[in-house]
């Protein structure tokens, strides 16, 4: 499906069905694998594989056993993240006399920043002694990224491959001038290496264990010695990552298991694409396509996760303000203040074949910076970092009101500057996601709906922050700029006859009248009017919208819906989180019932209860889940997210440090909880330099808050 959202020769292809269970995942800073369930890499599947800083630097792993594959049992991704775990068991192999079932493979994969570990246990359950030949074959076909999402190269670098006494070098030189090499290396010094594989005759005793251990390492030369880490090693740093993880986090827990499978999965999820960066822990956008900085995704997955986690927002914020746009640059969309839209690694990147290697062509990223910087600011009082954000924070509004605002109407509108950026660049920024009621496609410059919203958030935002580093004179200007965009934003975009928003307006300033879930963001960002409000909320929760798992991106009514489509008819777990929040905001908590129990049981039917970026529109069907769509990432840090943005939601849970005088407080807006929530328990949350520990108990006609654990700075608010 090449719509993905990107012009289409940058479109990701689904040019086969997948045979078997959808794959696994294991990520460690700008490294990621994915395997079959058997813990394999076959070549035959392009998302498969080992892919370090843009290149799939290993594009086949596969074991076999008397040189045929092993039997699987089951296998697992721990619910933290730190490894794939199979177990396996040998075919009956009449040659060598053993039954089906004698042998035990226990296969354990670990991931590290620059490097594979595998282990293989083999356990003997036979009477006698049996040599088990064990061979790993591997390949590096060093494949952009964007090769295997199926982009066509004129031409590639060159490949080659060294034995040496221990190990088999595999390397690659890119048309960038770059080497890249591929090492693999076994503990077993009995091992016979060749190009292709490594071969091991294994002798394991009656009811007896032993094991072979095999390093992959991704490196670029100079390389002068093998990495000290092993694969116990390995383990023991990769356990520690994410228990880390866990610790710097408030935990939440509830009185329904399968619940609690997806919260934890998500947050699992959220730190598994989370990636070390000298400001901060960013969350790459997703597994396989978008595992790297995208300036939208990592603003929204940290707003997701600004009620228990803010220092993900501060490290988002600090990440993007070191790369915010200061010049005009037409191949990359770069506008002076303006905000990244992605960042990328990889051959094609840097010789620019793509034009993604640092790109600006996002018309909602600069907005949505501002807007989390306002709420961290609310959140934890932190003034000295927003303080240091300053330069950043005026150059993104002044973007807003020159760049932005391409011909001065008040409104902020996109046109990509070159043919190889993208056509269309909201968060639905696939080539055909903007139309006409007709179905024609808009032409530009577009003001999108939700971005006008994000525009009044933002310039509250500011104020706010002019007023807390001492510019009162500058604040009162950006509320009265937000002021007089509500009231312009209300009279070119309401449209009664659609009970919400116009999507957009086009080059012409026509009107987009289409239904679409862009306008559900205008709740979030609280742009619309009470009354406005209400009806929005009626249709987005009617049954040509809300498909009973999500509220889709288009409205089955118009004339591009299309279930299977990207953007157009699509479920988007982050977009009905965001929308869930405005409902909140506006006091539908019904609604945002109806929203969390769609996304609750969907995660049912998802393997390892793991919400995918996106899945199909169709209506949903009596016993069955939601339909997948063919090459959606999992996971996306904006899906994993949505659940505790829901859950904000429906708790009216928000939290502020007072950033002069420090008074923490947490306060819960009316909340409510689904019957299958009894209790929810909210352990270690930190406000400003305290913590607290409280419950949520679900009662016949409302929900009682328990503070179990706080010190006496911390005020806890409850409104009924």
């Amino acid at each position: 499906m090449p719509d993905e959202g990107l012009p289409l020769q940058y479109g990701v292809v689904a040019r086969a069905s997948r045979p078997g269970p959808l794959p696994f995942v294991l990520k460690s800073g700008e490294t990621f694998g994915v395997f079959t369930a058997t813990g394999d890499i076959r070549r035959q599947a392009g998302d498969l594989g080992i892919f370090h800083e843009g290149a799939r630097q290993l594009s086949r792993f596969e074991l076999s056993i008397w040189n045929r594959p092993p039997l699987l049992l089951s296998s697992t991704v721990r619910e933290d993240n730190c490894m794939l775990v199979a177990d396996l068991a040998n075919p009956a192999c009449e040659q060598a006399g053993v039954p089906e079932g004698t042998i035990h493979l226990r296969r354990t994969s670990v991931l590290g920043p620059a490097a594979f570990h595998q282990q293989v246990v083999v356990t003997n359950y036979a009477n006698q002694s049996i040599t088990v030949p064990i061979c790993l074959r591997f390949d590096a076909d060093f494949h952009d990224i964007f090769e295997e999402r199926g982009m066509r190269r004129a031409r590639r670098g060159e490949v080659h491959r060294q034995v040496r006494e221990h190990e088999v070098v595999l390397g690659y030189r890119g048309l960038d001038g770059c080497e890249r090499l591929t090492v693999v290396r076994l503990d077993d010094g009995a091992a016979r290496l060749t190009p292709e594989a490594a071969v091991i005759d294994l002798q394991v005793g009656p009811q007896q264990a032993a094991r072979v251990c095999c390093c992959i390492d991704f490196r670029r030369p100079p390389r002068d010695s093998p990495p000290a880490v092993r694969f116990d090693a390995a383990v023991r740093r990769t356990v520690d990552r994410f228990r880390t993880a866990r610790r710097s986090a408030a935990a939440i827990d509830t009185s329904n298991p399968q619940f609690n499978q997806w919260l934890h999965r998500s947050f699992s999820d959220i730190h598994l694409l989370a990636t070390a960066t000298p400001t901060g822990l960013y969350p790459y956008a997703g597994v396989p396509w978008f595992s790297t900085p995208f300036g939208r995704d990592g603003i929204v997955a940290a707003r997701q996760l600004l009620t228990v986690e803010p220092q993900l927002a501060r490290g988002v914020l600090g990440y993007l303000a070191a790369r915010q746009a200061n010049g005009i640059d037409a191949a990359t969309d770069a506008e002076p203040g303006k905000i990244l839209h992605e960042s990328r690694l990889g051959e094609m990147a840097a010789v620019g074949e793509i034009p993604f290697g640092r790109y600006y062509g996002s018309i909602d990223a600069t907005p949505l910076f501002l807007m989390l910087a306002g709420d961290y600011l609310g959140r934890t009082g932190d003034l000295a970092f927003v303080e240091s954000l300053w330069p950043q924070v005026e150059a993104a509004a002044a973007w807003m009101q020159a760049c932005g605002d391409r011909d001065g109407d008040g409104f902020i509108e996109y046109q990509r500057a070159a043919d190889t950026g993208l056509r269309n660049q909201g968060w639905k920024d696939s080539w055909d996601s903007v139309s006409h009621a007709d179905g024609r496609l808009a032409e530009g410059p577009i003001a999108l709906c939700e971005v006008q919203a994000y525009a009044f958030a933002a310039l509250r935002a500011v104020a706010t922050i002019t007023a807390a580093v001492g510019h009162h004179q500058q604040a009162d200007a950006f509320r009265s700029r937000a002021e007089q965009l509500q009231r312009q934003f209300s009279d070119c975009f309401w449209r009664p006859e659609l009970e919400g928003f116009a999507l957009a307006l086009d080059g012409d300033k026509q009107p987009c009248l289409v239904r679409s879930s862009n306008a559900g963001h205008c709740l979030f960002a609280g742009i619309a009017s009470a009354e406005q409000a209400t009806s929005l909320a009626r249709s987005l929760l009617g049954p040509a919208s809300f498909n009973g798992f999500g509220i889709r991106t288009l409205d089955e009514r118009e004339a591009r819906y299309n279930p299977m489509s990207y953007h157009n008819g699509s479920v988007w777990p982050h977009d009905n989180s965001l929308i869930a929040l405005g409902l909140a905001r506006y006091g539908f908590k019904d609604e945002v019932l109806r929203i969390l129990q769609g996304q609750f049981e969907a995660s049912l039917f998802m393997p390892l209860h793991r919400l995918p970026e996106l899945f199909c529109g169709f209506a949903r069907r009596e016993d069955e889940g939601p339909t997948l769509y063919p090459v959606a990432c999992m996971p996306q840090a904006w899906a994993s997210g949505g659940v505790f943005a829901l859950l904000e939601a429906v708790m009216g849970l928000s939290i502020s440090v007072d950033w002069e005088t420090g008074r923490p407080t947490v306060r819960f807006d009316r909340p409510v909880l689904p019957p299958y929530l009894g209790h929810v328990r909210i352990s270690n949350l930190r406000v400003g330099d305290e913590e607290v520990d409280l419950e949520l108990h679900r009662h016949e006609t409302d929900v009682g808050v328990q503070t179990t654990r706080r010190s006496a700075a911390v005020e806890v608010i409850v409104t009924a």
